[in-house]
């Protein structure tokens, strides 16, 4: 507590009465999972709401907050003083061990009621630095006055509005998962990859090129019920707002922003910061707290220029026009990607393609993407296929499929192309640093420039990003949720997961 105005025995006669009064008892502190004052946010979304506090509530009568602010901890550091302020009352042992528990009780942040039973300059006390400037001060106080007798002050923490969980990361305020492992009620799909995109669930609510592509792999009765969000739409879902933002990975991909009582939190889902033809850009979204992928979350795997994997494999086509060139590329996504460039790059020769391909493909062309001339490999002769670059799911280069080509040239587009050890694995003779996932440096980039003060890691290399945040000053923590594959590594035919 501080003195605003007045003498010391002013002062002091001033809070012996209420205590004289029993309006103040040391019994404990209200915490409700509600946001009303967001610290760390500043005065632009500062709000108060009237509560009737919970039974044995303390009123605080006035609080000095800027070592609060500096500390970052300031639960820890009103419970402290509360402690000490009940030393010397009835029931003072009880008393302290509330309070001092109370911090571990809400973490770092958490809601402490704020009655106001007092009149005069010690009810403005509390906000003058809640306002952050004195510009702003007189209107905050005004609003927590007349919030009287009883309001609350309190931070929203993000585990408050996204938790991990065997599901996947769950929104509580809204109902909602976000890309589930296994089917729940309601999910919210950043984008049509198998690893993201399960069936079963009661509703889904996702870009209309998501839904579209789920009911090609899935059928049409993949949900329950299904919902369409356009890019930059707003909805709110019971005590969430969400919005999609482009993610750059593939055709419909999205990062998902969540926003509840001021805190802005963003799942980004997969996705890259590079050109890529055949999908919306990805978008920078600002926001509080980051959720990021990490499938190449390693210094080592920095990608190539992806223009010049094209040039390199046209060259060898040009160099071996009596071999075929097969080149392994996931179905959704990582294919189409290939055939738009090599159209950007002057091939115009017609580009074959594996049956597994064919229905996503379609469905590009379907949306306005040009692919130029695309042919079945079914039903082709085998002397009309040299020269040719034939594109096709990974496993499917292993497979019988692959013994009708005239002594092909094997390719791989994938990220993983980096290590030459998985091309020798994969008996890859011309591998092409080709992904469809942000590498190192644009995951460090991209977690920079969002502005968030904390950042979840999730799928890939979580460790290394997380190590690397926390050298830059941010909280970070890896989510570590089972059920999300390693993309590059899991494709079959038909049911493939891309890179």
């Amino acid at each position: 507590m501080r003195r605003a105005n007045g003498t010391e025995q002013e002062f002091r006669r001033t809070i012996a009465q209420p205590l004289r009064q029993r309006l103040i008892e040391a019994r404990g502190i209200a915490v409700e999972q509600r946001t009303h004052i967001a610290l760390w946010h500043g005065p632009a979304r500062l709000s108060t709401e009237v509560n009737k506090p919970n039974r044995g509530a303390v009123a605080i009568l006035r609080i000095d907050l800027p070592r609060f602010f500096e500390r970052r901890n300031c639960p820890g550091a009103i419970t402290q003083f509360l402690a000490q302020f009940t030393e010397h009352e009835p029931g003072r042992c009880k008393g302290r061990r509330q309070f001092e528990c109370l911090h571990q009780q809400i973490g770092g942040a958490g809601q402490i009621a704020l009655g106001l039973p007092v009149a005069g300059p010690f009810e403005t006390a509390v906000c003058d630095h809640v306002a952050r400037g004195k510009e702003d001060r007189i209107d905050h106080c005004s609003v927590l006055c007349r919030s009287s007798p009883n309001a609350y002050l309190s931070t929203m923490r993000p585990e408050d509005i996204l938790v991990p969980t065997p599901s996947g990361v769950c929104c509580k305020p809204g109902g909602f998962h976000i890309d589930p492992t296994r089917p729940v009620e309601k999910a919210l799909i950043t984008h049509g990859h198998s690893d993201h995109a399960r069936a079963g669930h009661g509703a889904v609510l996702a870009t209309q090129e998501t839904l579209d592509i789920m009911r090609l792999r899935y059928g049409d009765k993949f949900a329950g019920r299904t919902q369409t969000i356009a890019y930059g739409e707003t909805l709110k879902l019971d005590g969430a707002q969400v919005s999609f933002h482009p993610a750059g990975h593939v055709l419909g991909s999205a990062q998902i922003r969540v926003e509840c009582s001021g805190l802005r939190i963003v799942a980004s889902g997969d996705y890259k910061d590079i050109a890529d033809p055949t999908c919306a850009p990805f978008e920078l979204v600002p926001c509080d707290v980051f959720i990021t992928e990490a499938t190449f979350g390693l210094p080592v795997f920095r990608h190539h220029d992806a223009a010049g994997e094209i040039a390199k494999l046209l060259h060898s086509v040009a160099l071996f026009p009596e071999r075929a060139h097969l080149v392994g590329a996931y179905t959704l996504g990582k294919a189409q990607r290939l055939m738009a460039m090599l159209r950007e790059a002057g091939h115009k020769d017609p580009i074959y393609i594996h049956g597994a391909v064919d229905s996503i493909t379609r469905y590009y062309q379907n949306r306005g993407i040009d692919l130029g001339e695309i042919a079945l490999v079914r039903g082709a002769n085998k002397a009309d296929l040299a020269g040719h670059i034939i594109i096709c799911p990974p496993s499917a280069m292993s497979d019988l499929w692959s013994r009708r080509f005239p002594d092909p040239v094997a390719a791989f587009a994938s990220g993983w192309m980096r290590v030459r050890a998985r091309a020798r694995q994969r008996g890859v003779t011309l591998p092409l640093v080709i992904s469809d996932h942000a590498d190192w440096d644009g995951l460090t980039a991209t977690v920079s420039a969002t502005g968030a003060s904390e950042v979840w890691v999730t799928h890939g290399q979580e460790d290394a990003l997380v190590h690397w945040c926390q050298t830059k000053g941010l909280k970070a923590r890896p989510l570590d949720i089972v059920g999300y594959g390693d993309e590059e590594e899991t494709d079959v035919a038909g049911s493939e997961a891309e890179a």
